[in-house]
C-alpha cells in the first residue's frame, strides 16, 4: 500500500470517506475562488457587486427582489449592493411598467461596460484553472457535483 493513502480516508475500503472528498471539495473551491479574487480585485469590484453586474449581464433587467437568491444574497444585502451600483452609475433603477410596486434593476451603459471585459477575464481565467480538465472530464465532474448538490438539498438542514 502507498505511504500517502491514509486507512480513515477508506472507512469500508469502498474509497475516499465524505469528509475527505468533502475537504478536497472545500480547498479547490477555496483556491479557485482565490485566483478568482485576483482577477476581480484589479476591476475594482467587489464579489457581490460581479455577481449582480454579471447577472444582469447575462438575464438583463429583474426585479430587485429576483435578484438576491440568483446570487445568494440576503434581502438586505441585495439592497444594500444595488443602492453602492446605482451610486456608481453602473445600474439603473425604474418601476415596471406591469406592476408599479416592482423596481427593475438593470445596467446601464457604463455598467455593461465595466462588467463586460471583467466577464470576459473572469471566464478566461475559468478556463485556464479548468484546463487540465478534458470535455469528458468536465461533463463528468458537473454531473457528479449536481448529483451531491441536489442531494443535500433534498435532504435539508438538520436541526
Amino acid at each position: 500500500m502507498c505511504n500517502n493513502i491514509r486507512m480513515d480516508m477508506f472507512p469500508n475500503e469502498s474509497g475516499p470517506s465524505g469528509v475527505h472528498v468533502w475537504l478536497i471539495l472545500l480547498k479547490a473551491s477555496q483556491a479557485i475562488h482565490k485566483r478568482l479574487a485576483a482577477g476581480l480585485q484589479s476591476s475594482g469590484l467587489c464579489d457581490s457587486d460581479f455577481r449582480v453586474l454579471e447577472l444582469l449581464l447575462h438575464k438583463g433587467a429583474m426585479p430587485v427582489n429576483a435578484i438576491g437568491p440568483k446570487v445568494n444574497l440576503t434581502p438586505g444585502s441585495i439592497s444594500v449592493a444595488v443602492d453602492r451600483l446605482h451610486a456608481r452609475g453602473l445600474v439603473s433603477r425604474v418601476e415596471s411598467a406591469e406592476d408599479r410596486r416592482v423596481r427593475l434593476v438593470d445596467l446601464t451603459e457604463a455598467g455593461r461596460a465595466l462588467i463586460e471585459p471583467v466577464f470576459a477575464q473572469h471566464s478566461a481565467q475559468l478556463e485556464e484553472v479548468m484546463g487540465p480538465l478534458s470535455a469528458e472530464d468536465r461533463v463528468m465532474l458537473e454531473s457528479l457535483l449536481k448529483t451531491v448538490g441536489r442531494h443535500a438539498e433534498a435532504h435539508g438542514t438538520v436541526a
